[in-house]
């Protein structure tokens, strides 16, 4: 049992990657009559804690207001305009400079039209648009919805029915949420089972159920204590996660701590520690009067003595589970809203769930196994784990400074390295000072082993070009590859490469230090971009990308890799690259004066955020934007969305749209002045 814990935390600590930008709101439309031919259209929203979302009455000059865009209807016509409900907060917003109405947890907008005459009936169908902000990230969304009223409906059915906004009018970066977050935290909750089999932990077990045995008066008391002992550990875990969710951990910070090179060198200092630690080198002691207070006052039993039994626990387990939970926080900063409280409670529920069983049933306590050797395996198996992924840390700092010391090639080698020399641990070939010998290799023992070789050998070709897909949001990019034997053999094979079909207008800047995957050429800076589509009249592809930005890599290797794909990419778009995290430095002339907060943008990933922001609205990557030469919004925006069938259609939308575009100016008329 306690190995094949170890398996699900083996392969979802792999699955650990970028997080995923989540729609905030959700919204049910329902209809009321008024009069024989008005009806008021209500529109309720639900909001995720910690989000806001922006009154349809906002002054010019700021952030977007909700509205609804209604499809052209000959049986009814708009009176009036939408109107919010209930009070709003009202607080001055620095950036913007002015007074902002906002709503949180729920809003309600009302719509009223009218029957035209002769329709007994409407169906009445558009999009509503709306604004969805969480400190300084603000997600540009829109819903379709529909609903009907007159003749197919009764007039006390109109007051209660309440129809389904169609979740398929979702733009791609708001869709998933729920599996989203359901998957977060299984993750979560299979890392805290993998942390309860380490030495700091598991030995408390026994501990901890016969304390509140020994000290209660009876069976009934011992398991009512166990259970404030489980729901404390519930509550001082989930209590961190909430703080993250509440407190100043906004996407101005998730960026920061994804990117700058201080928290990363910072993360990656104490991930080698705890790898170093676990590996013997030295043990990771936290301060013993924090645990002698709280076990002193544990000692005094009944309700309180749980809370602080529990607090002893967990102040106990974080010298051993410290890069879990971690690991954990860094993953759930960057998708801001509940996504940091349901990592938090994931974990400590798989922490809790056992002690409380156990004191309830303490007759499972004879089969648990006993502590010994096998302990310091589990110990050193995350050891190796830890050290592997800490090297991610290191990575992002390369690939946003350009150090040039982490690339692809390195970084796999590493991996590579570390994951053999793990399964020779579990074959017993290697020994550490604290293991035992290693007589027989046991079935689970054995099938860790064969997935460390068979991870292995899925990395070994990586170092050889091949993109990896399953891991591109936590190894770097293929970018700079040094040796790319899929490119050799294609060139050898007198195949038309992607470089070869380009047709931009003149060399990139910023092209010696940033590059497009897979070979496709275009720019690094809008200006030259758009300069470059006025001239070829094509359409221009806007990329919001960032170094840190695990979901980019993602769509890379998964989406830009299709052979569809790329040949639209190349063959009908200019493309531009805009980095958001790039920490060069621009030339005095190409700075910018922000329209958001005044200041001076002077580096690239500066302007480019700001450029995202105050342009559309939105300040999360991957974000995709299709523009005309003219700088007209060409499709929907699109963010991040594994399906390459659906980006295909996104790039053919805007193809389509530039073609119309070009074919009404030549049909327009040309009118002479005279």
């Amino acid at each position: 049992m306690k190995k094949n814990i170890l398996i699900v935390f083996f392969v979802a600590l792999a699955s650990i990657a970028g997080a995923q930008v989540n729609d905030p709101v959700s919204w049910t439309i329902s209809s009321k009559q008024i009069d024989s031919h008005k009806y008021q259209i209500v529109l309720e929203a639900s909001i995720d804690m910690g989000w806001h979302l922006y009154s349809s009455e906002l002054p010019d000059g700021g952030p977007l207001p909700t509205s609804i865009v209604f499809e052209e209807n000959d049986s009814y016509k708009i009176i009036g305009k939408l109107v919010p409900e209930g009070k709003p907060n009202v607080e001055f917003d620095e950036v913007f400079d002015m007074e902002l109405a906002y709503f949180d947890a729920y809003a309600k907008f009302t719509q009223i039209i009218e029957l035209n005459d002769g329709a007994e009936g409407a169906n009445i169908s558009g999009e509503i648009e709306y604004q969805a902000c969480y400190e300084d990230k603000c997600i540009f969304l829109t819903k379709d919805f529909s609903t009907k009223v007159g003749n197919a409906i009764t007039q006390t059915e109109a007051s209660s029915q309440i129809d389904t906004i169609e979740e398929s009018a979702l733009p791609t970066e708001a869709s998933n949420t729920d599996s989203s977050l359901l998957v977060f935290f299984l993750i979560s909750f299979a890392a805290g089972l993998a942390g309860l089999l380490t030495p700091c932990v598991f030995p408390m077990i026994p501990m901890t159920v016969s304390f509140f045995m020994n000290k209660q008066k009876n069976r009934f008391n011992a398991i009512l204590n166990a259970f404030i002992f489980g729901i404390s550990i519930i509550v001082i875990y989930t209590s961190i996660g909430l703080l993250v969710s509440l407190t100043g951990m906004g996407a101005g910070f998730a960026n920061q701590l994804v990117s700058h090179w201080l928290p990363n060198l910072i993360f990656f200092v104490l991930f080698m520690a705890f790898a170093a630690s676990f590996f013997g080198l030295f043990e990771i002691m936290l301060p013993s009067s924090l645990s002698t207070k709280t076990d002193s006052k544990a000692e005094k039993g009944g309700f309180v003595g749980s809370f602080f039994m529990a607090l002893t626990l967990v102040i106990v387990s974080l010298s051993c589970v410290g890069p879990i939970v971690g690991a954990i926080l860094v993953e759930s900063a960057a998708g801001l809203g509940l996504k940091p409280l349901i990592g938090m409670f994931g974990f400590s529920l798989a922490f809790a769930v056992p002690f409380t069983l156990f004191a309830i049933f303490p007759s499972w306590l004879n089969k648990l196994p006993k502590s010994g050797g096998w302990l310091n395996s589990v110990k050193i198996v995350l050891g190796f784990i830890v050290l592997a992924f800490g090297l991610k840390f290191l990575a992002t700092v390369d690939q946003a400074y350009h150090w040039n010391i982490l690339g692809r090639e390195v970084y796999l080698a590493l991996w590579i390295a570390i994951f053999s020399m793990l399964g020779l641990y579990l074959l017993g070939k290697i020994r550490f000072k604290l293991d035992s010998k290693v007589e027989h290799i046991g079935f689970f023992r054995m099938l860790l082993a064969i997935a460390s070789f068979a991870f292995v050998i899925y990395l070994i070709p990586g170092m050889f070009g091949a993109p990896l897909k399953g891991l591109s949001g936590l190894v770097p990019p293929k970018t700079g590859h040094s040796f790319d034997l899929e490119q050799m053999i294609t060139q050898n094979q007198g195949v038309v490469s992607i470089q070869e079909k380009s047709s931009i207008c003149q060399e990139p800047k910023y092209a010696d230090i940033l590059q497009l995957p897979h070979g496709l050429q275009g720019y690094f800076d809008y200006d030259q971009a758009l300069a470059c589509a006025k001239q070829q009249d094509k359409p221009l592809f806007v990329d919001f990308v960032g170094h840190a930005c695990s979901n980019c890599k993602v769509m890379e290797q998964r989406v830009w890799s299709d052979p569809k794909v790329l040949e639209i990419l190349q063959r009908d778009y200019v493309i531009v690259a805009l980095y958001v995290d790039e920490r060069t430095k621009l030339p005095e002339s190409d700075w910018v004066i922000s329209s958001i907060d005044g200041k001076v943008k002077k580096t690239m990933g500066k302007k480019n955020a700001d450029f995202q922001i105050s342009r559309f609205n939105v300040n999360s990557q991957p974000f995709y934007v299709l523009l005309s030469p003219n700088e007209e919004l060409l499709a929907k925006p699109h963010g991040y969305n594994t399906n390459v069938d659906d980006f295909v259609a996104f790039l053919n939308e805007g193809v389509t749209q530039h073609n119309k575009k070009k074919q009404n100016s030549r049909l327009s008329p040309q009118v002479t002045l005279q």
